[in-house]
């Protein structure tokens, strides 16, 4: 007993992280009993947790099972008591400790005071921190941990909805606990899914259900078979700041508007997968040969550049960027000769338009007229398509920015463009849900009639169609001017299209305003039984109330000043500020002269003396009471110092004022008229200048697109300039090495040609009349030397002829000489040569005839020399001649200049030679 006298004695903060269970448990029990009672939530019992907020991780943590569940308890009572604030600092330290060591606990009151105080963190702020400090529990390593952290993520979403409590994070890791080993994980992700689904339909689908196995979607979707049954959740708990403000809402309207927003049928509608997903960034990933391959001649290559984009575009949000370049090459596409590519541009423009929604708007006049255009194609899939692509882009703008394009496109000379637009625009008028203005309701029912008129009896019902769902929005009192003019068969057609037409968006009449209702005094008041006269000092005074008077006799009822209130258009009562109590007499109407007497004078303002003096005169009936500042005078045109107006011929003074204020009301409506006509004509200034400039601006674009076009080309066209360059250099080069190598090939041939001159020279050094020539045979050269000139002459031709063999086995050979060299290198070879008609040949035959003749000593140096030299010039010109050998050596040149130098020398060369044999002694 001393021990636990000891333990009570210690402050609760020590009890409660004290080493002995009893007394921490003890202490748990105590704090809850103490947050009960507080008066407030700024009681000094929570300062001690609001200061040192850990001191409830170790109650949530406790190794006792007996003392966890009195500290939850206490938790649950300081959440439930204590403030916003003070809680908010708690649920960092607990959210963490609960979800690892509570839920998963085997006391049952644990398990639900563990989850109830899950709920009140939710409950005193929002679901969002308490969510995220559960996700990283679903990667525990303990399944029974992870199985908990999602039982407990179902019943927050169950009482508090995913209108409040975000979807995204959990549906993002459904995939991964569906693939868990432990079967009881894979089931309480099931039961998460469900009630995914009780809120958001199938609108979660396309987060996670691709990612599943085809047995785990038909068991889900048995389950969501089950559940669409039961009707649109509600949501059962509310935030603290909802029951704040419900208790500020009248008695009336208590829970209604929570329930609606918890859990009507509306919630699902509004949730879709576009609110669910992460914008994804589409614009990084489209390759970088998109636009060449779009912009190819192929149409299999410009179909696979699309089919690529529609891959990349088909996910259901989009990360916003700059898509111009990306728009306008698919409604380039919508020109194309091919309808597959038609096809796939009008679908990856449909995915931009739902990925981005309201940020495609602004592309919506680049695609929307090229898509028109193109619904001339009677192929079914191809319209479907393109009026998919229609739709979509509808949806991110407004009727009024697309009922230009719409009406222009309406009186098209295509039929079938006509048709296409005419399903368009009812399907926009089905689906919108703003009133169209009364300009647009007159061009679009001006349009409809002119498709009533035309041949095809699908566009006269089209036309119908048009002007019955406009009546089904603005009704058919409103609709009934427009009909004026129609036929009785049309009128019936039109509201058959009425009856059966489903709209979004209807006109609700207006009440009238309240001017227009009467006023229960108004009669009373148009009598203008309270007159105004006029003092001495010119200053007006009410008049005294007629109450004592007879109701039979009106006349002297008003004072003798009401000539000049009549004049203002209406009698001054007393106690009413200006002129706002005759406007509204005015809608009354004239009243009755005896009632104004039943109206009681006021108190404040008694008569003056002088007003019984001055005799009783009539108000003036002979001329009404001009309107109010219309008259001549006006307001300003007469003296209030002036005295009173003439007596009239008595007459009835009711009408008077009555006939004046239904003059203002007139004027007053006319001003109005005048001021709406030109507030319209303004307007459709406005609209014909805006008209005018989204034309410029389109116009503008087309431009910029062809500018943008001419850069291209211009581009391509010099880079292919620049390819031919380096092409053109390197034939240059290729060239200046062949010209390099026929150039050494001339130089070797010119010193074989020098080579044979020699030879020739040396043959030719013997002549007549040289020093020491004795006799024949010792003057003359003999046989062994012509020998040896020839075999001299006959090496060089082979050497040079193995030369050029050499150079056409290494693929350096020219061209025949015959055919490549000019007509006189072919005819100098051949007379150069030992042909028929070689000169050499005709010096052989006069050689061989002179043979014939019989020889003599006598006959000299001369003739045998000159038998001697022809038949060694008829050797070496039938052979080796310097002619033959020339000729086979030029074979390799391309040059025919330099073969025509080198005939030109081996023809004077034989000239030399005929000179010698015809200065030769005969």
């Amino acid at each position: 007993m001393a021990e636990e006298e000891d333990y009570s004695s210690l402050p609760l903060t020590d009890r409660w992280v004290h080493k002995v269970w009893k007394v921490r448990k003890q202490a748990y029990e105590e704090a809850a009993q103490q947050f009960e009672k507080t008066p407030d939530e700024y009681d000094p019992a929570f300062h001690p947790f609001t200061q040192d907020p850990s001191l409830w991780k170790s109650a949530a943590a406790d190794s006792n099972v007996a003392a966890q569940q009195e500290g939850l308890a206490a938790l649950c009572a300081f959440l439930k008591f204590a403030s916003s604030d003070a809680g908010l600092r708690a649920r960092h330290h607990a959210v963490t400790p609960i979800a690892e060591k509570c839920l998963t606990s085997t006391r049952a009151a644990t398990k639900a005071s563990a989850l109830e105080a899950l709920l009140l963190f939710i409950e005193i702020d929002v679901p969002g921190p308490v969510i995220e400090e559960l996700l990283p529990v679903l990667s525990s390593k303990q399944p029974k941990v992870v199985a908990a952290a999602l039982s407990a993520l179902t019943q927050i979403y169950h009482n508090y909805g995913c209108k409040i409590a975000d979807p995204k994070p959990v549906l993002k890791i459904l995939p991964k606990v569906f693939g868990h080993a432990d079967k009881n994980v894979r089931a309480e992700a099931t039961n998460l899914a469900v009630e995914f689904y009780r809120w958001l339909r199938d609108a979660m689908k396309p987060m996670f259900w691709n990612d599943l196995k085809p047995t785990q979607q038909s068991d889900l979707e048995a389950q969501f078979e089950k559940v669409k049954a039961e009707g649109a959740p509600k949501q059962e708990r509310l935030l603290r700041s909802q029951q704040a403000e419900k208790e500020r809402a009248p008695a009336g309207d208590g829970g209604g508007d929570y329930e609606e927003d918890g859990g009507e049928a509306e919630e699902p509608v509004e949730v879709d997968a576009f609110d669910l997903a992460e914008p994804q960034d589409v614009l990084s990933k489209v390759p970088k040969d998109f636009f060449d391959n779009l912009g190819s001649s192929k149409w299999k290559e410009r179909k696979e550049a699309l089919d690529a984009l529609y891959a990349l575009v088909n996910v259901p949000r989009i990360k916003e960027g700059d898509f111009n370049e990306i728009n306008r090459a698919l409604a380039k596409c919508m020109k194309d000769a091919n309808i597959a590519v038609v096809t796939q541009a009008a679908q990856c423009i449909e995915l931009l338009a739902k990925g981005l929604r309201a940020g495609y708007a602004k592309y919506h006049s680049m695609v929307m007229q090229p898509i028109m255009e193109r619904l001339k194609e009677k192929k079914q899939s191809v319209a479907d398509a393109l009026g998919a692509a229609l739709d979509a882009v509808f949806l991110t703008t407004s009727l009024t920015e697309c009922l230009e394009d719409i009406t222009t496109f309406l009186v098209h000379k295509n039929p079938q463009v006509k048709e296409g637009t005419m399903k368009f625009l009812v399907r926009c008028l089905r689906t919108t849900k703003e009133v169209p203005s009364k300009q647009e309701i007159a061009a679009m029912v001006e349009s409809a009639k002119k498709l009533l008129a035309e041949s095809s009896e699908g566009l006269r019902s089209g036309g119908a169609e048009i002007l019955g769902t406009i009546m089904k929005i603005i009704g058919e009192r409103a609709m009934n001017p427009h009909l004026e003019g129609l036929d009785d068969i049309r009128k019936t057609k039109v509201k058959e299209f009425y009856e059966t037409a489903e709209v979004k968006a209807k006109d609700k009449p207006k009440p009238p305003p309240p001017a227009a209702r009467p006023p229960p005094g108004g009669p009373k008041k148009a009598t203008g039984g309270v007159g105004v006269k006029k003092g001495p000092a010119g200053v007006k005074k009410p008049a005294p109330a007629p109450a004592a008077a007879p109701p039979a006799d009106p006349t002297p009822a008003p004072a003798p000043r009401p000539g000049p209130g009549s004049k203002l258009g209406m009698p001054k009562p007393a106690g009413l500020g200006g002129l706002k109590a005759p406007q509204k007499r005015t809608l009354s109407g004239p009243a009755p002269a005896p009632a104004s007497p039943k109206r009681p004078a006021p108190a404040q303002s008694p008569p003056p003396a002088e007003d019984e003096e001055e005799p009783p005169m009539s108000p003036p009936p002979a001329k009404p009471a001009p309107r109010i500042g219309l008259g001549r005078g006006g307001l300003a045109g007469r003296s209030l110092a002036k005295p009173a107006a003439p007596a009239a011929p008595a007459a009835p003074p009711s009408p008077t004022p009555a006939s004046g204020l239904t003059a203002i009301e007139r004027a007053e409506l006319e001003e109005l008229r005048d001021a709406n006509e030109r507030l319209l004509k303004a307007l459709e200034d406005a609209r014909h200048d805006r008209s005018k400039l989204l034309s410029e601006i389109q116009e503008l674009k087309n431009q910029n697109a062809s500018l943008i076009e001419d850069h291209t080309r211009d581009v391509l066209s010099i880079k292919a300039k620049e390819t031919q360059l380096v092409r053109a250099r390197s034939d240059a080069e290729a060239a200046e090495q062949t010209n390099e190598r026929l150039r050494r090939e001339l130089e070797r041939l010119k010193r074989a040609l020098s080579k044979a001159e020699a030879l020739n020279a040396a043959a030719g050094s013997g002549s007549p009349g040289s020093p020491g020539s004795l006799g024949f045979r010792a003057m003359s050269p003999t046989h062994d030397d012509f020998y040896r000139d020839a075999s001299n002459a006959s090496r060089n031709r082979m050497s040079m002829a193995s030369t050029l063999s050499e150079e056409k086995e290494n693929g350096d050979g020219m061209p025949h000489p015959c055919t490549k060299l000019s007509p006189e290198l072919r005819y100098g070879g051949r007379n150069a040569s030992s042909g028929r008609g070689s000169p050499a040949r005709g010096f052989r035959r006069e050689v061989s005839v002179e043979e014939k003749e019989p020889r003599s000593v006598d006959m000299g140096y001369g003739g045998y020399n000159d038998r001697a030299g022809s038949r060694a010039s008829s050797r070496t010109g039938g052979r080796d001649t310097p002619s033959s050998m020339n000729t086979s050596a030029t074979s390799g040149m391309e040059s025919w200049k330099r073969a025509a130098e080198v005939t030109s020398q081996l023809k004077a060369r034989i000239e030399q030679m005929r000179a010698r044999q015809a200065s030769r002694p005969q």
